[in-house]
């Protein structure tokens, strides 16, 4: 039985990516999982997916970084149901000290207002409402990369005013 030559062709690319790519992966989930088993079955994982989008790949604009953000949001999927099942079967009781809360609120808040109101802005899109740069960027009608800049020094600006607090 004979394969379509551009089914062989792609299969080889494919077998190509895998070879460049396989190593800075098992790599980089080590690293995240500390795990070599949940690194390799995330990588597996990971490149099965891309594998299943391998005949439309002239659509990704980056391969490989299509393929480490599929393979981390598995690893936060995995993370996120075994938490899940850790508190369906160990149900913890929750202690709040309403005042401590309310103390904290008002620090953060008072560490916003600190920032100009574009840093604040950036900052709550993305770190706290967890908007990726591209979307804030519509939203503030600004570009990505403006958002990344104005985040960047939001966070640069926060840690410089905790560090004088803490001195």
């Amino acid at each position: 039985m004979a394969f379509p030559t551009e089914r062989v062709d792609a299969w080889a690319r494919f077998d190509a990516f895998v070879e460049d790519e396989h190593d800075r992966l098992y790599k980089a989930l080590y690293f995240v999982t500390g795990s070599r088993e949940d690194a390799e079955d995330l990588s597996q994982d990971a490149f099965m997916k891309l594998w299943e989008r391998w005949d439309r790949i002239e659509e990704i604009d980056d391969p490989t970084g299509y393929l480490f953000r599929v393979a981390l949001n598995g690893f936060r999927m995995r993370r996120r149901r075994a938490a899940m099942a850790v508190r369906r079967a160990v149900p913890l009781p929750e202690s709040r000290d309403e005042f401590v809360e309310a103390e904290m609120r008002a620090d953060v808040r008072q560490l916003l207002m600190r920032l100009t109101p574009r840093q604040r802005a950036a900052l709550l899109l993305v770190d706290l409402l967890g908007y990726r740069s591209e979307q804030a960027a519509r939203i503030l009608r600004v570009r990505p990369s403006t958002v990344r800049n104005l985040a960047s020094q939001g966070r640069r600006a926060l840690k410089e005013t905790e560090g004088a607090r803490d001195a």
